[in-house]
């Protein structure tokens, strides 16, 4: 059943065409006492008015033009109404549902003008009370109620229009809503990627540039102090464990988001000291001093400065030339944090600086400066005066209480 209703709905000329069929059946039953071309009137009258009726929605201007002009013919040559005068009600429907502008006012006039126009045309009124007649009163009344039924099928129509639009909008509002949401879940994927590549690139960058440094020491000492030697390829393993470890916990929010808490946290101020101890294992010395009062802050405040400090270190070790050292410096002030990295090498050329990271793939400051910009935050990175280079992040904070 289900699918039959399915199927009536996608074909609805054949229901039209089904009713039509119904009208044309008592038509002719109604018409068999006529004869000549009376007869012959009625067959056309009725035929026409089927053809309409199975045609409607697909040509509602044509159906409602056509059966204004066969009921002026009817009038016209003094044929009464029968069954098939069903047809009028339909167009009267028809033209409010689906027809244009003008198509509807046609058949707003005509559902008006049905009533009276019938009466005067088949029951003649000469003034006053007739013989065998009706009076003014009564033709009006008849008049109304012969009318009333074009009148509320046209309403209905003009109803199942407004239905159909308000519908329409309602369909058009979900579609745009939905586009809308695959947008903003492709704005929210790009920016969920960025963040990945960003976390990757610190990660390696900071922890391949630890093992370079230290299998470099370690082939450089492996004769003449072989303690020192396995010391180095200790350091080696360890950091190779804990890229590995970050590493996989990235790959894993990239598999499943459900997955994601199953792996470390995300770094945090807290652990700066061990990421210094790691740098200075790795030979770069590194001073690191807080000031202000600190206390928790949030969650993406707390990666930023972390990635900030070690994408800065590992730049240091890369350029920073022989004999470097660097400083490390948190304030925590009651509006902002201020992070502080320089270093006394040889700093960066204005070129590197340009493209967007000292470390030659333009995406060492591109990425600090897209992390600070998550949180509202400002870097200024730039050359130190006397030789070396600086950067300084601003990063706003919630007022004190």
């Amino acid at each position: 059943m289900h699918r039959l209703n399915a199927w009536l709905r996608r074909h609805p000329m054949v229901v039209d065409g089904g009713w039509a069929a119904v009208v044309m059946l008592l038509s002719a039953v109604s018409d068999m006492n006529n004869h000549g071309w009376r007869l012959a009137a009625y067959l056309v009258i009725t035929v026409t008015i089927g053809v309409l009726m199975t045609v409607r929605r697909r040509w509602p201007d044509l159906a409602v033009a056509v059966g204004t002009g066969l009921a002026f013919a009817q009038l016209g040559l003094h044929i009464y109404p029968d069954a098939s005068s069903i047809g009028y009600l339909v167009f009267a429907y028809t033209g409010a549902a689906f027809g244009s502008t003008w198509a509807s006012r046609v058949a707003l006039v005509g559902s008006l003008l049905a009533g009276p126009v019938t009466i005067a045309r088949f029951e003649g009124y000469g003034g006053g009370d007739t013989p065998g007649g009706h009076s003014l009163a009564q033709r009006l009344f008849v008049a109304g109620l012969m009318s009333t039924p074009f009148i509320l099928c046209w309403a209905w129509g003009r109803l199942t229009r407004v239905r159909r639009a308000y519908l329409t909008e309602l369909e058009d509002r979900a579609a745009r809503l939905e586009r809308e949401r695959d947008a903003q879940a492709k704005v929210a994927v790009a920016a969920e990627r960025a963040r990945i590549a960003r976390e990757l690139h610190d990660v390696v960058a900071h922890n391949v540039s630890v093992m370079i440094v230290q299998a470099d020491g370690a082939a450089y000492v492996m004769d003449s102090s072989p303690a020192q030697a396995k010391e180095a390829l200790g350091t080696i393993a360890a950091t190779g464990r804990q890229a590995l470890v970050e590493m996989r916990r990235l790959l894993g929010v990239l598999r499943s988001a459900d997955a994601a808490e199953e792996y470390v946290p995300q770094p945090s101020v807290e652990e700066l000291p061990e990421l210094l101890e790691q740098v200075r294992t790795a030979g770069l010395p590194v001073e690191f001093s807080t000031s202000g009062t600190p206390r928790e802050l949030p969650r993406g405040v707390e990666l930023t400065v972390y990635r900030i400090v070690q994408e800065a270190l590992t730049n240091v070790r890369k350029h920073g030339g022989p004999n470097v050292s660097a400083r490390v410096a948190v304030d925590f002030g009651d509006r902002d944090l201020n992070v502080l990295i320089e270093d006394d090498g040889r700093g960066s050329t204005d070129e590197q600086l340009t493209r967007g990271g000292a470390d030659g793939m333009g995406h060492g400051l591109i990425g600090m400066r897209e992390r600070i910009g998550m949180v509202s935050g400002s870097l200024d990175a730039g050359p130190r005066p006397g030789g070396g280079f600086r950067i300084r992040a601003v990063l706003p904070l919630k007022t004190a209480k």
